[in-house]
């Protein structure tokens, strides 16, 4: 345990999380020796061996890594390849293309690509979810300098000095967009009218930021955690603290991959799942997870920016440290990873505020379209993972407001600021 004390975790904090872990640990056997084979009438191989699974370098790409690199993949007659990406343009691309069987990739993406915003038009499926939170969005030192800490004090100075700020976000129907907007208009901020937004891959946000290129970002880990130690930003918020256990990134596909892959998409499923809770199970698993994904092959930097905030360990590049208790999740007995359809429909109701719908949809049918389900339950099964009561969920947002999934339209015409 000593080799956490240099990290900051103390033998205490240790052993409140490894407890909290523990259920995830003791599932961890729930579904060794399960076989596959009640699943599918006929054979229940895999339709395809070798599965091309896209990613982007970010923490939360971990799940599918540790599935490739600890052979939970060979469980289920499969070979993950990891495929690293360049940005989710990319990654949109080559699935839409067959060139990428799966991949990590974000939750609004697979929405938008099968709604034909943000790109072409195809019909998508949604396997799983990967993770919840870990996310932020920095603010450069700059505005710092000018008095800005927070959100208000941010709308605080757009008031009194009107003129060009930049923000990135890293797709424009993505999760990090997503967040941003959501975050800047509970500020009474519009992110289409009072600030300029761009679009920026992910490893390349701390770089624009060192350079002068934006005031502020959204993206996923390290990179906020690299802003710091690098001294050229802060963390404002982070997105749990937008939306405690939001959903993040997915395994996405395209239908078509599902219609002619339904076993390898049930394997692929199951043992991506079982990375993730063994990610979840204990907090060496998590430090060998981060040693792992440091590695040049995937998030290429150095291994203590990712650690931190894997363990929860978190500090604002302003004097606060804090530890909390709602940091990425892989599993967290499997509440993370169903996909629930008012996830999904969430991120519709999104792009219907901020213009990228120019028309309500039949957002449960949709939702019931991309979200597999039927595939997810299946994996889960194989796997030993156990099911929640509900395929839709609810939560309170940083604005107060309580998404449930049970006017969507409503909801989406409901906010003050908006496009």
């Amino acid at each position: 345990m000593g080799a956490f004390d240099d990290n900051g975790v103390t033998r205490r904090e240790f052993m409140r999380r490894t407890m909290a872990l523990s259920g995830a640990a003791m599932m961890g056997s729930a579904g060794l020796g399960v076989s596959g084979g009640v699943w599918a009438a006929g054979s229940d191989a895999p339709e395809k061996k070798e599965i091309r699974v896209g990613f982007i370098p970010l923490t939360d790409c971990s799940s599918v890594v540790m599935a490739a690199v600890r052979k939970f993949d060979e469980k289920y007659g499969i070979k993950i390849i990891p495929s690293k990406e360049a940005s989710w343009a990319s990654v949109r691309d080559k699935l839409v293309s067959g060139e990428l069987d799966a991949a990590h990739v974000l939750y609004g993406l697979v929405y938008g690509v099968h709604l034909g915003i943000g790109g072409p038009k195809k019909d998508m499926a949604v396997l799983m979810s990967l993770n919840h939170n870990g996310q932020a969005i920095t603010l450069a030192s700059k505005l710092r300098e000018q008095g800005v800490t927070d959100g208000a004090g941010l709308r605080k100075l757009i008031t009194a000095k009107p003129g060009e700020y930049t923000f990135a976000q890293t797709f424009p129907t993505g999760t990090h967009a997503m967040w941003l907007y959501y975050w800047l208009a509970a500020h009474d901020i519009n992110p289409m009218k009072d600030v300029k937004v761009i679009t920026v891959p992910p490893p390349q946000m701390v770089a624009n930021m060192r350079v002068g290129n934006m005031d502020g970002f959204c993206v996923g880990e390290p990179w906020n955690n690299r802003a710091i130690m690098d001294r050229i930003g802060f963390t404002a918020v982070t997105t749990q603290d937008i939306w405690t256990d939001h959903p993040e990134k997915v395994l996405g596909t395209t239908a078509d991959w599902v219609a002619k892959h339904p076993n390898a998409a049930r394997a692929l499923t199951a043992a991506i799942l079982e990375a993730g809770r063994w990610i979840d199970a204990s907090l060496p698993n998590r430090r060998t997870t981060a040693e792992t994904v440091a590695q040049k092959s995937y998030v290429n930097t150095d291994m203590d920016v990712i650690l931190e905030r894997m363990l929860g360990r978190y500090s604002n590049g302003l004097g606060r440290s804090w530890d909390d208790p709602n940091y990425m999740k892989f599993y967290n007995d499997g509440a993370v990873n169903f996909p629930y359809l008012t996830d999904g429909m969430w991120f519709l109701t999104q792009h219907r505020r901020w213009g990228l719908l120019d028309k309500d949809v039949d957002y449960l049918a949709v939702a019931k379209q991309v979200n597999r389900i039927d595939i997810y339950k299946q994996a889960a099964a194989a796997a030993g993972v156990s099911l929640p009561k509900s395929d839709m969920r609810s939560a309170k947002l940083i604005d107060g407001t309580v998404w449930d999934g049970r006017d969507p339209a409503k909801y989406a015409g409901s906010f003050k600021v908006r496009a």
